[in-house]
């Protein structure tokens, strides 16, 4: 909560086969689309997600970092003071993106 009200968060898939969004934030380029339309918006959090949660094909964790820590290199110069948050079940994963800039 924010004072009085319920924050809004904004979920970017990093992912090629989203069960949400079918990849449809998977490039760069649609994800930063995303991300500018969303916090235009109001959002209040960007979520980033590098696995699709389900079943598919397995994502070992370096692929993981490589679809999730750059972006959020990227969020944080473009977007300084916004709150990110990232989702995954890995602490190197975590490790790596919080020092990319989540708050």
């Amino acid at each position: 909560m924010a004072g009085d009200r319920a924050l809004i968060m904004a979920i970017v898939n990093r992912t090629p086969d989203s069960f949400y969004d079918r990849g449809a934030t998977f490039s760069d380029e649609a994800a930063k689309d995303a991300v500018h339309r969303v916090i235009a918006e109001g959002a209040d959090v960007i979520d980033v997600g590098g696995v699709k949660a389900g079943p598919g094909e397995r994502v070992d964790e370096d692929a993981e970092i490589a679809r999730v820590v750059p972006f959020i290199e990227w969020l944080r110069s473009a977007y300084p003071d916004q709150l990110i948050s990232v989702d995954t079940w890995r602490s190197a994963v975590a490790t790596r993106a919080c020092a990319a800039g989540p708050t």
